[in-house]
């Protein structure tokens, strides 16, 4: 801005002055020559300054996001690898509940089984019984009537033989 302002005043001043041919026109040329480059070298230093200013934000920003995603990723990391344990550990915890049951089924099973194999056995010994009483009955009436008819024989032996002797 200093330059620019002295620009000005130069200008200023060359306008309300008469300006001599030849040198005069040189010794302004080369001032306004050399006030430019000055000028010029003003906006250089300004623009240098505000790119290393730029560089150090935009430097600092992304170290900071860089933190920041870092952290967040550790974050997400760490969530994922605890609801992955969680649902490990309830997984575990239900299969090996599903295989408490599956034995328990299984020996309910066998013992059904064996109910169902002992009641059938019964059932068996049962009929056998029966039958085993029913021969025995069968027999026994058999030998009673026999016996019966032996007494009756007997009787009738003895009736006769007193009705004749």
């Amino acid at each position: 801005m200093e330059s620019v302002r002295k620009v000005e005043k130069v200008a200023k001043k060359r306008s309300a002055a008469v300006f001599e041919e030849g040198a005069d026109e040189c010794a302004a040329g080369n001032e306004v020559q050399s006030m430019l480059e000055k000028f010029g070298a003003d906006i250089n230093k300004a623009m240098q300054v505000k790119q290393k200013h730029l560089e150090c934000l935009t430097k600092n920003h992304m170290t900071g996001s860089q933190h920041k995603l870092e952290h967040l990723w550790s974050n997400y990391h760490g969530q994922r690898k605890k609801t992955t344990q969680q649902f490990s550990q309830r997984v575990s915890t239900a299969f090996q509940q599903w295989e408490a049951e599956a034995h328990r089924t299984e020996e309910q099973e066998e013992k059904l089984s064996n109910m169902e194999e002992m009641e059938k056995s019964q059932n068996e010994f049962l009929q056998a019984a029966q039958e085993e009483l029913k021969r025995e009955m069968a027999t026994l009436q058999k030998k009673l009537l026999m016996e019966a008819q032996q007494q009756e024989m007997a009787t009738v032996r003895k009736s006769l033989q007193t009705m004749f002797f």
